[in-house]
């Protein structure tokens, strides 16, 4: 079992887990945190790691797992993620399993009887396995004085445990309780990259963690460009066959909110990827599909036979596929975790990727809709279901501020999980080149100020007469002066502020209204039909009783309004990355890098269909990319190279050795 003993340094401990990072991974050394979070663990302290999509949490969990005797539990929530990963894992040299319902119960027997011999290193179960009892027994028995040990205990994806979370699963709530029932309690880490400051309290209570070593890696992903777009549904539809249609060698996922918009979306886009005669598939994935079409859309999505998925939520979590240049969301989702976890699937490579946020009303509309309508699950009590139904209010609520803000997206989201400092940063940037952070729709997009002073106060002044009372929409039309039936049986026609925008239209007043939410002026009550309320900071503007206080100028409310919208750069493809490499380089080559990356590309494809897994597997872009600049000869040269580890080295190496090989003999010959 893992451990600093007393004769041992903490460097000699973390000596041991780079050179383990070497032989199984190829890499020299650790991202940001991941160092942090393993020398707690190898210290045999409980860890919680705050980490974003593509920062490497599962390292954190593997090389401990990979460093000494006994067998690491991963709690997972998703087939697909166990699965993705125990292929990397033996594509690496290592030996994980996985134990979940895709396997029959002799397979499961199998696995459990292998385990007990001490076949594997590292094993994945689903959360409602820690209360099966043939699985606590296998567990008990392991963790007892004389047994195989059970070192570490690992949860992915923790913030399913807080019901404070967009992702409550009732079945993580289990996992305390199997710890507790362990002969010997091992140390617990929990990973995620989506916890506010209440879920991480959640997190900690909950699994009751001992001390731990909290890691916030922080949550900017400065590699993915940010864009948000209101638009009816038609012109989203166009926008999106466009887009997809101009990108066609990028694989993208484009998320829907229903399984008819998925099915509906996937045939139009097939239907346009065929009439521009495009080399391309798009697939789609929901909950409706049988099991085995969505696990043939998904296979071949990350095998890359697919390039394009269409799908509701239920498609992306644990799918470790790292090429994926764009996420386009055809719907506002249902809260800022939910839209920085699907999104965070583009770029997880650490390449340029582009994420798009195409909304309109009917969106946050369905979104409520849904919270109003989602059961209420038994295993909560009273108390607890009305906290969660007021909790997905509160979600949708934060999401809409994010789709409304005429702010920087990136700031938006650093402020909502509490990384102030990384916010600072994108401030301070905006203040140094008066580009805002020059990698979000937003910040690249020229406004205009107009002053909405008396707007605002007359806005404001309606709602503290009868706060609470009416809607945003019904709001609005007073103000303008509307003559709908509605008006007159309420008689609103004869209420002060009646008519008092007639010369704005009831859509600018709309969002009017909204920034004025948005900034705390006003408030939206909770519920599928909201209605308005002050906010907390309508002091400043209105009395105690309700009245405007006197204009003394030092209420002022501006909005900005859109004057030319910059468009954002395309994400790179890796050649275009690959060019900007050798241009920076400058250094005379046998042939073009470009066209020896399409050829180790094509080189890797035949391995992956040989061994039936993802190209990823085999090597990501950046690795090939690497191979390109370096151009190995020996199997030193090639385990000097990031992303060859000494297992891949040895499968895979004489093949591209010698691919590299024949290319510059080719072109030497030129």
């Amino acid at each position: 079992m893992f451990s600093i003993a007393s004769g041992d340094s903490t460097s000699a401990a973390l000596e041991q887990a780079h050179a383990t990072l070497g032989r199984y991974f190829g890499y020299e050394s650790f991202r940001p945190g991941q160092e942090r979070v393993i020398s707690s663990i190898l210290a045999r302290r409980d860890v919680l790691a705050v980490m974003p999509t593509g920062a490497g949490k599962s390292i954190c969990y593997q090389v401990p797992a990979l460093m000494g005797s006994g067998l690491t539990l991963v709690v997972s929530p998703l087939i697909s993620l166990m699965e993705d990963q125990t292929r990397a894992l033996l594509a690496a040299g290592a030996h994980p399993s996985y134990l979940n319902s895709s396997l029959s119960i002799p397979q499961q027997n199998t696995v459990l009887k292998r385990a007990a011999a001490g076949a594997y290193q590292l094993m994945f179960v689903a959360p409602e396995r820690l209360a099966d009892p043939r699985f606590i027994a296998f567990a008990q028995a392991a963790a007892r004085p004389g047994g195989m040990g059970i070192p570490l205990l690992a949860v992915d994806e923790a913030h399913c445990m807080s019901q404070w979370g967009q992702d409550f699963r009732p079945a993580y709530l289990q996992i305390a309780q199997f710890i507790e029932a362990l002969p010997q309690r091992p140390v617990v880490a929990a990973f995620t990259a989506t916890a506010t400051e209440r879920v991480r309290m959640d997190i900690q209570q909950m699994l009751c963690l001992h001390l731990p070593q909290v890691v916030v890696t922080g949550f900017d992903r400065p590699n993915l460009s940010f864009e948000v777009q209101e638009m009816p549904e038609r012109q989203k539809t166009s926008w999106i066959c466009r887009y997809v249609t101009e990108h066609p060698d990028e694989a993208g996922i484009v998320y829907c909110a229903t399984r008819k918009s998925v099915d509906e979306l996937t045939l139009t886009l097939q239907d346009a990827v065929e009439k521009q005669g495009l080399d391309m598939r798009v697939a789609s994935y929901h909950a409706g599909m049988g099991m085995e079409s969505r696990t043939q859309n998904q296979q071949a999505f990350v095998r890359d036979d697919v390039r394009v998925m269409v799908a509701t939520n239920a498609f992306g979590m644990g799918i470790d596929k790292p090429n994926v240049r764009y996420v386009i969301h055809n719907n506002a989702p249902e809260s800022i975790e939910a839209y920085y976890q699907e999104a965070g699937r583009a770029g997880r490579d650490g390449d340029p990727a582009s994420c798009f946020l195409l909304w309109n009303g009917n969106d946050l509309r369905l979104r409520r809709f849904f919270a109003e309508q989602e059961p209420d699950d038994e295993q909560l009590d009273e108390e607890q279901r009305l906290r969660a139904r007021q909790n997905r209010f509160r979600l949708i609520a934060q999401m809409e501020g994010y789709c409304k803000t005429t702010g920087c997206l990136r700031e938006y989201m650093l402020r909502y999980f509490g990384d102030e400092d990384a916010a600072a940063e994108v401030l301070a940037h905006a203040a140094e080149t008066g580009t805002g952070c020059g990698n979000c729709g937003n910040c690249l997009t020229e406004y205009e100020v107009e002053d909405m002073t008396e707007a605002a106060r007359a806005a404001m002044a309606f709602v503290a007469a009868r706060p609470g009372r009416f809607g945003k929409s019904l709001v609005a039309d007073v103000l303008h002066g509307g003559k709908t039936q509605r008006i007159f049986e309420l008689h609103l026609d004869e209420a002060a502020g009646y008519g008092s925008l007639a010369a704005e239209s009831t859509g600018r007043i709309r969002n009017l209204i909204d920034q004025l939410c948005g900034r705390g002026y006003l408030a939206s009550s909770q519920g599928q039909y909201p209605t308005l309320l002050l906010g907390p900071r309508a002091a400043e503007a209105v009395d105690a009783d309700g009245g405007l206080v006197a204009d003394t100028g030092a209420f002022t409310f501006t909005v900005k309004r859109a004057a030319k919208k910059s468009r954002g750069s395309r994400a790179r493809r890796a050649v275009d990355l690959l060019r900007e490499e050798s241009d920076a380089r400058s250094v005379p080559r046998v042939g073009d890098d470009v066209e020896l990356f399409e050829r180790l590309r094509a080189l890797r494809t035949e391995l992956a269909q040989e061994m039936q897994v993802p190209s990823y597997v085999v090597f990501p872009d950046k690795t090939l990319r690497a191979l390109c600049r370096q151009r190995p000869h020996s199997f030193d040269e090639l385990l000097e190279v990031s992303g060859i580890g000494e297992k891949k080295a040895e499968s895979f190496g004489e093949r591209f050795m010698a691919e590299i090989a024949a290319f510059e003999e080719l072109h030497a010959r030129e």
